[in-house]
């Protein structure tokens, strides 16, 4: 029968309902929170500021020092405490998302560190992680040649989806379920992330790039009006 119906009732192409806020840990340079759906994001930055020990210097810019966290009761299942493998890995991902877009040269010898902390998880927890930390930063004041703005897009089945949930990602009828997660630029010309969990044929990828232009251009809209001051909350309208 296939894949015909989302169990939240959402359009193969809609977002979950956003929630974006700036400002959110006062003694942080900068911070925000960044929601889809029940998966929510917060981030902070701190710096640019001297990076010690000074052998780990940049002579000629700046680094990005990303940590993430699930805190562990984010999920069904208690999240153990502390760092694993995957936690480092999505830390360095957001890295690579970011640096692409930050004037990192304006800031040598520096260190900028972006915490990224997930109250709650439904699938997408880093997409949500990077939109956070994005507006964190210009939040925070720094120079970014960019915005970026992620979203997961999904195959389940043979249906392209919008900014998939656990439940989707855990479907196993049909060709089952394959997640893509992109990260891209406001001016929609540069891919600063892109991964690829799962099997889709070529021509249904450039179906999914084509989803996460769109997608991204309505998360982009949503940090935008967070970053002028808005609470934005879509889920009470």
């Amino acid at each position: 029968m296939g894949y015909t119906k989302r169990s939240d009732g959402r359009k193969m192409d809609e977002i979950r309902p956003m929630r974006a806020e700036v400002g959110v840990v006062p003694n942080a340079d900068g911070s925000a929170l960044f929601a889809t759906g029940k998966t929510v994001a917060i981030a902070t930055v701190y710096g640019p500021k001297e990076l010690h020990p000074a052998n780990k210097r940049k002579q000629d810019r700046a680094i990005i020092r990303c940590e993430y966290h699930m805190l562990p009761f984010s999920v069904s299942e208690r999240a153990r405490p502390g760092q694993n493998r995957r936690s480092k890995e999505i830390g360095m991902i957001t890295e690579n998302a970011l640096a692409a877009v930050v004037d990192l040269k304006k800031f040598p010898q520096s260190v900028i560190d972006v915490q990224v902390l997930i109250l709650q998880a439904d699938a997408g927890t880093r997409c949500a992680g990077i939109n956070a930390a994005a507006m964190a930063l210009a939040h925070a004041g720094i120079d970014m040649k960019e915005m970026v703005a992620s979203i997961s897009i999904g195959k389940i089945d043979d249906k392209i989806v919008v900014d998939i949930t656990k439940e989707e990602e855990d479907y196993e009828e049909g060709e089952g379920p394959t997640d893509i997660p992109f990260t891209l630029t406001s001016n929609g010309k540069e891919c600063t992330h892109l991964q690829l969990d799962g099997k889709i044929q070529t021509h249904r990828f450039k179906e999914a790039i084509d989803a996460a232009v769109v997608a991204c251009e309505k998360v982009l809209d949503v940090q935008k009006r967070a970053l002028k001051g808005e609470v934005v909350n879509e889920g009470n309208k």
